[in-house]
């Protein structure tokens, strides 16, 4: 057992590809090592701006010998009836280099043949590893690749060293078009000469020296506890973004975290605008007081251990003050004018081609907003219908200001900022940034009534729309967003318990496109056909994620209800009947059920004649059917799906016995039609909340 060290020395990696470069390489290794059968205890990779490497302990030395069975002709091919090899076992054995007397028999289930046993013996691991590490290499998630000089290898970067030891010997070999040693350097500034690497164990610890923390997780633990050691000394939290957070870790390899300030008077610029330029151009860690208000103050991380940090700290000022000054002009700059200013510039400006203007889309979702606040007001929400109509006409305003322009992850929060300086409704103002709520998967949702109101008009407004110029997501382009803004009207109706069916909402986005001129939509029927199917199709995605299973999706699916949040109860109410100890009988009973009806010839009525139930069975199962339509009534009138089919449960016993000890398909005419209309109550009784027969318990 011993020690391998492999490191490839570069010019600087990308900072946004080195986390997942480090994890490629570590698992392509691994995986090319387990195919080998070369056993190991541990591997580990590591990631530094200027090299990738990896250490693997506790390595056998060798592959183990195998055994390889060769099988030649059938016995009666191979020897005459004397017993003496024919010219093809002879064949047969000189092939394999041995004699036929060294032959033997191999028993198998067609029959027996001659054949042989082969010992190969495992290759040296060090023989292996180079072509492993090569291809490693080859198989990194690089999307451009580049030669260096006249060199025809090809890497992310121009390769500068390349180290393969075992213990304390080289491994010769070409990676990369270099020749494997066991040198390495340090960091680029204070250690910047080569080093001998003494033994494979004593990698890490001889980089710490050079001043380079080769482990990434090390280095960005180090990060993470200066920057909260810095932003306690001011009483402050750090802003700290995962993909920040690992794109400075891949910026240095001696992190020195440094704190710095800038004018309190920036402060009055919307702090997202700050946050953001500071975040994306500069690389900083930014600090909010306890309450998430920004502070005047910023952390960044220096790859050198300077003498003077005074004079590092003075620098980032320095650079970080016109970007701030910038934010500042564009946020006056808007202010010139009042918000609703700006939507006259939004009437030239084309949200789709086909589709119209923004300002033609704005009034769209206000009239689609204002439709949703009507009906929120039915169920009892506290709405403001011209407050609403208001925001929508302000909706996307913010997307002619200058702030948006130049930062355009603003859209909404800087609408929210200049709705309040201009002294419209809060509830107004809000609705402007929860418009595009959520984001993304697990996103928060609007919380205002507005908001709500403006976040789904928009989505439908937009699916309506790209659906009716023939451009709904394919396979693998969604240019749009469509998937994600239908989850996000799903989730909407769901979570925020509104009882709103579909059918009327994308009826009403359909609407919409209508104008004194005629409608932007050819096709409505298509179209609503379209996007209904679009959003139900939705419901799989988003419930899968929750760990929903396919089939509990599916038997609701079924009954197809119109309203997200009905379905999300009847998804709630079958997920709890499965956990029944009856549920696996009952769903095979309804497949059962199903397929008799399906198959009958003739339609099968609606009521049940008492006077034509012969059989016991029947009897007590049409008595529990009765009794079942009597008690799940008032259940469903209240949506309590759950409770219905803790009801339904009790049917387990009398379908049983039914099935059992009755013959639905009598030859008796009447009572074969009275027998299928009692199934098809029992059918119906399941479908009032699922289709049953779809689940695989």
């Amino acid at each position: 057992m011993s020690t391998i060290l492999f490191e490839l020395g570069c010019e600087e990696l990308p900072p946004k590809s080195l986390k997942p470069l480090r994890d490629a390489l570590q698992a392509s290794v691994t995986e090319q090592l387990t195919e080998a059968n070369i056993s190991f205890d541990n591997i580990k990779a590591f990631a530094a701006p200027r090299r990738l490497a990896i250490q693997i302990q506790g390595i056998s030395n060798k592959q183990p010998d195998r055994t390889e069975e060769k099988r030649g002709p059938a016995i009666k091919a191979a020897f005459d009836a004397d017993g003496n090899p024919t010219r093809a076992a002879m064949g047969f054995a000189k092939g394999l280099g041995i004699e036929a007397s060294e032959l033997i028999t191999i028993n198998t289930d067609k029959g027996d043949y001659v054949g042989y046993e082969q010992t190969i013996q495992g290759q040296a691991t060090t023989e292996l590893l180079p072509a492993i590490f090569q291809t490693a290499l080859d198989n990194l998630p690089i999307a451009k690749r580049m030669r260096s000089g006249a060199s025809r290898n090809e890497f992310v970067r121009p390769v500068q060293w390349a180290v393969l030891m075992q213990d304390d010997a080289v491994i010769n070999a070409t990676i990369q078009g270099h020749q494997t040693g066991k040198q390495t350097r340090g960091h680029r500034f204070h250690s910047p000469d080569y080093h001998n690497i003494g033994h494979a164990n004593d990698y890490e610890q001889l980089l710490d020296g050079l001043k380079v923390v080769v482990d990434f997780d090390k280095r960005q633990m180090l990060i993470k506890n200066q920057v909260k050691a810095l932003a306690d000394e001011v009483n402050s939290d750090a802003i700290v973004p995962q993909s920040l957070l690992d794109e400075v870790t891949a910026l240095v390899d001696f992190p020195i975290a440094l704190r710095a300030s800038f004018e309190a008077r920036f402060l009055q610029v919307p702090q997202e605008a700050l946050i953001s330029t500071m975040q994306a151009d500069q690389k900083y860690f930014c600090l909010t007081d306890k309450a998430g208000k920004l502070q005047p103050y910023f952390i960044f991380i220096t790859n050198i251990e300077s003498k003077d940090p005074n004079q590092i700290i003075e620098g980032n000022e320095k650079v970080v003050r016109p970007r701030l000054a910038d934010a500042e002009f564009f946020f006056l700059q808007d202010q010139k004018q009042p918000l609703f200013a700006l939507t006259e510039s939004l009437k030239t400006r084309v949200f789709q081609d086909k589709l119209g203007t923004i300002w033609e889309k704005s009034e769209r979702i206000a009239k689609l907003a204002a439709f949703i606040a009507a009906l929120m007001q039915q169920q009892g929400q506290q709405i403001d219908i011209d407050q609403t109509v208001r925001a929508g006409i302000l909706s996307k305003a913010d997307l002619a200001s200058s702030l948006v322009g130049e930062y355009p992850e603003l859209q909404g929060i800087a609408g929210t900022y200049y709705a309040r300086l201009n002294d419209e409704p809060e509830a107004v103002a809000a609705s402007l940034e929860e418009q595009y709520l959520p984001k993304f998967s697990g996103d928060v949702l609007p919380q205002t009534p507005v908001g709500i109101c403006l976040a789904l008009a928009d989505r439908l407004d937009t699916l309506v729309g790209i659906f009716a110029i023939d451009q709904a997501p394919t396979g693998s382009k969604d240019p749009f967003s469509l998937r994600r803004s239908a989850i996000g009207i799903l989730r909407i109706l769901i979570e925020k318990q509104l009882p709103i069916n579909l059918v009327a909402l994308v009826e009403q986005a359909i609407k919409g496109y209508s104008t004194s001129d005629g409608s932007k939509i050819a096709k409505m029927g298509d179209t609503f056909t379209q996007v209904m199917a679009f959003l139900n199709s939705r419901y799989r995605a988003m419930y899968t994620e929750q760990g929903v299973s396919v089939d509990t999706i599916q038997a609701v699916q079924a009954i197809n209800p119109h309203m997200p949040l009905d379905f999300d109860q009847r998804i709630r109410a079958v997920q709890a009947f499965s956990d029944l100890p009856q549920a696996s009988m009952l769903a095979d009973s309804n497949k059962r059920v199903a397929n008799i009806l399906a198959k009958s010839e003739v339609s099968v009525a609606d009521n049940v004649d008492e006077a034509l139930l012969s059989e016991p069975a029947e009897q007590s199962l049409y008595a529990s059917v009765q009794q079942a339509q009597t008690v799940v009534q008032p259940l469903l009138e209240q949506a309590d799906y759950t409770q219905v089919l803790q009801t339904l449960a009790s049917l387990d016993e009398p379908l049983t016995q039914f099935f059992d000890n009755v013959m639905v398909n009598s030859e008796d005419i009447a009572l074969k039609a009275n027998r299928l209309a009692l199934l098809k109550q029992v059918r119906a009784l399941f479908l009032t909340v699922a289709d049953i027969s779809e689940l695989q318990l």
